[in-house]
């Protein structure tokens, strides 16, 4: 057996690196598009699967997946439990995956534990704000040892009867998007609806966090898609390439179809597209033309755009459209390899409908389809039910719009629109001088509270705010954060096409103390900030003894 070869143990090593970066991209990609009081829950349901996934998988979920075929296809041995024997070495003491593909067998599983982690992680973005913390840590162990490892060996083992029937997938479309899209579909099952859905839209607390996300699974997934063939040669060449033709179709064409569907190209729309296209390649990446990998984005971007009714005419409520974008484009793409495949590409592929191979490969990756989505279908509704039944899998209802604070303790963000407002100047160090103060007065003294609501732009700079009311004579000026309802509800865009009415605005509360003389003064400079004298009050108070 021959000894490792670097460049290629270096390539595997890096793509696995670039796989684990995907985890925490997903976390920020699903982060921004919460509720801002579910932010910091989302990022740890995501988080977590790198310390649970990791040790389960080797413990026994690689020896399920990868090792010697139990003698059915449908899972491997466990003499591989622990990673305690990887066979018997050969000198000099060097563990390899087999005499063609030179890599250390431990490359081998650190790079296949990546996509182990990422898999049941997606399932997060359609159960938003409903997963209790400790139920959803007991269903990823049972959920990679039971149902990820023995798909693994079916189609990624040469044992595997998948594998063996030759059903193809490059990089997970069956492995990774359609076991965890099917497994979405039975966990929305269990846990159910958020309260008011679908009536109730839920506003992303972060874009930018989002499109950040989006950059970082884009970047991961030329590990992805590039490391499975564990080689670094012509063929992770055009695996990476095709990955990434295949993500900028689809993101043309879904910005395409939003201008058309709802008269906006949004950013959202741009990163969801091409998401899309990269789920949807990845089980053609290593087995078709750059050509190919174009048409195929561009496929994934039309379909996957009218996925995202799915889950409507399903009435399950997925969140962040996990359905439409990965269990959608998933399928789509195993399909779509039995037209596009290529064997001048990778001779171990096999040629599609559309290169004169006939329909033998469409309907083997049809029967994989198939055999995948209702063996994870089932298997997740029976842990997911268990889980539920043990120890919780939803949370309370009262808890949903607050898992930051029930699951925390803590919230992910500390500003407001008071603490967000500008001011002049250079940021400077504390002095010991204190600044000049508002006139005083004397204890007992009878003087006005006025209370007025403005919109938060006028008001934008809060030293002019300040120094304005203290000229018209204000003592003491406090602003906090406030929602007014409106006659007619303001519309704003959500993510993907989505809108949602709002019955209630975001005004800031000025409250000033001011003597009674100078009422009149600050009235006028709140009415030259936009306030409307509808919703001032003025109060008589008396200044209490300190």
């Amino acid at each position: 057996m021959s000894a490792p070869n670097a460049g290629d143990t270096a390539w595997v090593l890096v793509c696995a690196g670039l796989v684990l970066f995907m985890t925490p991209g997903l976390a920020a990609f699903y982060g921004g598009m919460v509720r801002t009081r579910n932010v910091l829950a989302m990022l740890q349901q995501n988080m977590i699967a790198l310390g649970v996934v990791s040790l389960t998988w080797v413990l026994v979920g690689y020896t399920i997946a990868f090792g010697d075929d139990a003698g059915s296809g449908l899972f491997g041995n466990l003499e591989l439990f622990g990673l305690t024997d990887l066979k018997v070495p050969p000198a000099p003491n060097l563990h390899v995956v087999d005499g063609r593909i030179t890599i250390p067998t431990l490359a081998f599983v650190l790079f296949q534990m990546m996509f182990a982690v990422i898999t049941p992680a997606l399932v997060t973005g359609a159960t938003a704000g409903r997963l209790k913390f400790g139920g959803w840590v007991l269903f990823l162990a049972v959920w990679s040892i039971v149902v990820y490892a023995p798909i693994a060996h079916w189609l990624w083992h040469p044992g595997g009867w998948l594998a063996k029937f030759g059903t193809q997938d490059w990089a997970g479309g069956l492995v990774v998007h359609a076991s965890a899209g099917a497994a979405v579909l039975a966990v929305l099952l269990v846990v159910g609806r958020r309260r008011d859905w679908p009536h109730t839209a839920a506003p992303p607390n972060s874009i930018p966090l989002t499109i950040v996300g989006a950059g970082i699974l884009w970047f991961g997934w030329f590990g992805f898609n590039g490391g499975d063939g564990l080689q670094a040669n012509g063929l992770a060449a055009q695996a990476v390439l095709n990955t990434h033709l295949a993500a900028a179709a689809a993101m043309l064409v879904w910005l395409a179809l939003e201008r058309v569907t709802d008269g906006h190209s949004t950013v959202v729309g741009a990163v969801s597209g091409a998401v899309a296209g990269l789920a949807t390649v990845t089980p053609t990446a290593g087995y078709v033309n750059a050509a190919s990998a174009v048409a195929i984005g561009a496929l994934a971007g039309l379909v996957c755009h009218f996925a995202l009714k799915l889950k409507y005419l399903l009435r399950l409520d997925d969140a962040l459209d996990v359905l439409a974008v990965h269990f959608v484009g998933g399928m789509l793409g195993t399909l779509l390899l039995g037209l596009f495949g290529n064997r001048g590409v990778n001779p171990l592929g096999a040629d599609g409908l559309f290169l004169g191979g006939g329909g033998g490969l469409l309907w083997r990756q049809l029967v994989g389809v198939v055999s995948v989505v209702a063996f994870s279908f089932v298997l997740t509704w029976l842990i997911a039910a268990g889980v539920q039944a043990l120890i919780g899998l939803r949370v309370p209802p009262a808890d949903q719009e607050r898992l930051d604070q029930a699951q925390q303790g803590a919230d992910a963000y500390h500003l407001g629109g008071v603490t967000s407002l500008t001011a002049p100047g250079a940021p400077r160090r504390r002095t010991a001088a204190a600044p000049a103060g508002a006139p005083a007065v004397p204890p007992g003294q009878r003087v006005r509270v006025v209370t007025a609501l403005l919109e938060p732009d006028p008001a934008a700079n809060s030293a002019d705010l300040r120094d304005a009311l203290l000229r018209a004579g204000a003592i003491s000026v406090i602003v906090s954060d406030a929602a007014v309802a409106t006659t007619t509800p303001q519309a704003s865009l959500l993510p993907r096409g989505y809108w949602q009415d709002q019955p209630l605005s975001a005004r800031l509360r000025v409250t000033v103390l001011v003597g009674a003389d100078g009422v009149g003064a600050v009235l006028d400079e709140l009415d030259r900030m936009g306030a409307r004298r509808s919703d001032t009050f003025v109060q008589e108070a008396e200044r209490v003894q300190p």
